[in-house]
């Protein structure tokens, strides 16, 4: 499987959040197609190397108060979608799982409108194997 670097453009179960002061999301190895370090205010992610027959796992952390509401398309239909509350001082996270064919190959894009241009998020996802 190749995986392909994403890139995060500005405007456009819960895993682990670090500190308010660190990463809010761990590098997702591997497995991992997306991992946007740190973004604030709105934004998103387009990519590609998704494979049809794996599930796919999008994960979401923020902080700042108010919250994200978070959209995953796969080839120009919407696969996903979530809010996360984005508590002020500690870090609030959201995660949905796709089942294998959900997400298909190729590219997909995952758009971020935060309640606020204060709030600090990361994302990944992944495709466990």
């Amino acid at each position: 499987m190749t995986v392909l670097t994403a890139c995060a453009v500005a405007g456009a179960g819960a895993g682990p959040a670090a500190a308010v002061g660190g990463p809010l999301l761990p590098h997702p190895g591997p497995e991992g197609l997306v991992w946007v370090e740190e973004q604030i205010g709105d934004g998103g992610v387009a990519s590609g190397g998704a494979w049809a027959g794996l599930p796919t796992v999008l994960t979401v952390a923020c902080v700042g108060g108010g919250d994200v509401r978070v959209t995953m398309q796969s080839q120009e239909s919407e696969v996903a979608a979530l809010s996360v509350d984005c508590p002020a001082g500690t870090a609030g996270v959201g995660s949905v799982t796709m089942g294998a064919g959900v997400v298909r190959s190729g590219s997909f894009t995952i758009g971020v409108d935060a309640s606020s241009e204060e709030i600090r998020w990361s994302l990944t996802v992944t495709q466990p194997e």
